[in-house]
């Protein structure tokens, strides 16, 4: 089960816009920070596959300007 956390700069006035968007995404927490124009955004994801899917769907956000992965780990299931 991958997790990943990530800072997301908007464009611009746009901060209201991308949290609105990335909060709409499943397995996706959006935490915007107080002082600054950025979010942190949290994804807890089943596979590998759905964890690329929603990458590409948040870098696909008009009102994203940079996406930085900063921490992301795996755990694999016991068999």
């Amino acid at each position: 089960m991958p997790i990943k956390s990530y800072l997301a700069h908007p464009h611009d006035n746009q901060k209201h816009v991308l949290i609105a968007a990335l909060s709409a995404l499943d397995h996706c927490e959006v935490i915007p920070a107080e002082n600054k124009d950025i979010l942190i955004v949290v994804t807890d994801t089943e596979t590998k596959i759905e964890e690329d899917n929603l990458k590409e769907k948040m870098e696909a956000l008009s009102s994203l300007k940079l996406l930085a992965m900063v921490s992301g780990f795996d755990t694999p299931k016991n068999k």
